[in-house]
Order: C-alpha cells, then structure tokens, then sequence
C-alpha cells in the first residue's frame, strides 16, 4: 500500500475502488480480505503503509451477447462449434465469461476445454477445441503446421476489372501495439485464393482459401484489392463500434475445415451451418435442418 493518510485498511480501499463500495465492505466483513501474514483484514485494521493487501475483486458483469453457440461434433476428443459473430474465442479484455471458452466449459462442465485454434470476434464459423489435456499439441500442432485446410466465405466489394480466381500473396505485418495490419514491401508470407461464388450488385459472395494464416489476413487481402468485407470497421478504414451494436457484423465466415485427424488418421470435415446474407447474417433453425 501507499503512503498516505487513511485510519484503516478499508477507508484506503474505498478511496481506491469508489465503485466497490458496498462489495469491499462485505468482503472486509465476511474476512475475505487478507494481509501479507494471510490474517483476515477487519473494519478497524489500522492502515499501515508498504504492506501488502490480499483481495479478490468481482470480475465486471458482462453483457451477454445475445448469439447462441451451435454444436457441430462432440466426442471424447474433440468440441467442434459453429461460433457466432461477435462472440470472442477466449477471454480477452473485456470479454471473459461472454467468450467461447467459458461458455462451453460451463455448458459441458469441461475445465480443460481448450482452443485448437482461433477465430476473430468478428468471424463466424466452424472452431475446434480439444477436451483432454494430453491432446493439445497433437492439435494445435496441425493447426500451426498448416495441414489443416480452411475454407471461409465473405461478402464483399465487387470489381468487375479484377479477374477471378485471384491469388494475392504478399508481406503482412502488424505492430503489437497497432491494430491494423498491413502490407510491407518484401518477401510475401501470407497467400490467399479467392473465388468468386455470384455477384450481388456492387457486392459479391467470395470463397477464401489460405494457405497461410496471418492476423487478419483475409480482411487485409481483400481490403488490399480495393474490395474490403462488408461490415469490416478496421479495413480499410479503423471506426469505432459500440460493444452492444450488434447491427453490421463482419460478413465474413469459417465455412469448413478438414484434416487428417493426428490421433486416428481419420480424415476429418467439419462445416458450418451458417449462412451469409448482403445485409444479414442466418443460421437455419432446428426444424429447417430437419426438414
């Protein structure tokens, strides 16, 4: 703690947390609150600089974001889902338990679901995670090897100047404390086929395919040939969106992944049920997969 002037321990934590107010008194009473020795801090501990404090806050309420998480595949290896825009992959910032991980753990009571790879907030579609521990690196190491093959679809711009199929290939870079990526002279390490499905007007439904699997990449690629994602709000140009405007999510989408499973040798396909549309984004109900 501080120098300063505070008569007890609990006076300076209210100074320092204003908004925990009623919570730090309750944690204080209830003898949550500790010091350097483990001794439960009371109401009247008298305040006493460069001591240590021991306490616990509440993690902030979130709001729920209002997409459901569709099962694909479960066995006793793998948990395969069709994430939804807007749902984050792993607890990041201000997104802890409104992630997919903490939501399928707490759905299947599995502490050590994990993540074999990655999806943007902003992209939907299929995403993998393993369920035992001892199988992670079999996974995640296909993932980072390359030997898993993704396709996704994306809405976006139409040039009907740009002949396709098209390969980009180029060098993307992104500073760690930047959040754009962007393209650099130099030896290309990120290549993307695109593929042309129809054409919406000034619009156009695309197939992507990368064969490498750089941050953002698909987004830069795209942006790059002057026909940026519809929804995108960090290429080409970086705005703001509010956390709880769900209006205009990214059109872009992990359709399928396939493998050769690394355990079994089994070829393994997964795809996802989502849909894109030019303005917005469906999945069929259960009946409609049904019938």
């Amino acid at each position: 703690m501080p120098v300063g002037d505070w008569p007890t321990v609990l006076s300076y934590l209210l100074a320092r947390f204003p908004h925990d107010a009623v919570r730090l008194e309750e944690k204080v009473t209830a003898g949550e609150v500790v010091d350097d020795r483990g001794e439960p801090i009371t109401p009247k501990t008298a305040y006493a600089p460069h001591r240590f404090v021991f306490l616990y806050r509440d993690p902030p309420v979130e709001t729920r974001v209002p997409f459901e998480i569709e099962i694909i595949h479960h066995d006793d290896d793998l948990l395969v889902v069709d994430k939804p825009h807007f749902l984050a992959t792993t607890p990041r910032g201000a997104y802890i338990v409104e992630s997919a991980l903490v939501r399928l753990r707490r759905q299947f009571d599995l502490p050590e679901l994990s993540p074999a790879h990655r999806l943007d907030r902003g992209t939907a579609g299929v995403l993998v995670f393993t369920i035992r521990p001892e199988l992670r690196r079999a996974y995640q190491t296909m993932f980072a090897d390359r030997t898993v093959t993704k396709t996704y679809e994306a809405i976006a711009g139409f040039d009907p100047a740009l002949p396709l199929p098209h390969v980009r290939s180029s060098r993307i870079h992104k500073d760690r404390n930047v959040l754009q990526a962007q393209e650099i002279p130099g030896e290309p390490n990120a290549e993307t086929r695109i593929e042309l499905l129809e054409t919406l007007g000034d619009q156009a439904r695309y197939r992507l395919l990368p064969s490498t699997g750089k941050m953002h990449q698909l987004r830069v690629h795209l942006s790059a040939l002057g026909i940026p994602i519809v929804g995108d709000n960090f290429y080409p140009d970086l705005y703001e969106v509010a956390s709880d405007d769900y209006s205009n999510p990214l059109r872009l989408l992990a359709k399928s992944i396939e493998f050769d499973d690394p355990i079994s040798g089994v070829r393994r396909r997964f795809e996802s049920r989502r849909e894109l549309d030019a303005s917005v984004v469906t999945i069929p109900s259960t009946a409609e997969r049904r019938g």
